[in-house]
């Protein structure tokens, strides 16, 4: 299944392009880079060479996506664990 704008919350983010364009933290604004791991909580963001944790639910992200299609989505949609996440049922956002 293509990532969509639509599925994106219910698909597998790592591999993905992905840069914070809000944050409680305002560190974390800016960070840009290649989703490399995901958990419960957190992504694991590759930014220039170095690995960053970003909590999810404390943050707005960017995706583009292969079509390249950019997309912003609020963590707090992207927060549990990513197995969980892609069962389950998301109301339209």
């Amino acid at each position: 299944m293509a990532i969509t704008p639509n599925n994106i919350v219910r698909h597998e983010l790592i591999g993905l392009k992905v840069k914070v364009v809000g944050a409680k933290n305002p560190k974390n604004i800016g960070i840009q880079g290649k989703v490399v791991n995901e958990t419960q909580k957190t992504l694991v963001v590759e930014a220039k060479g170095k690995e960053k944790s970003i909590f999810k639910s404390q943050v707005t992200l960017q995706f583009t996506l292969p079509s390249k299609k950019v997309v912003e989505v609020d963590g707090k949609l992207l927060a549990g664990r990513p197995w969980d996440r892609i069962k389950k049922k998301i109301r339209k956002w």
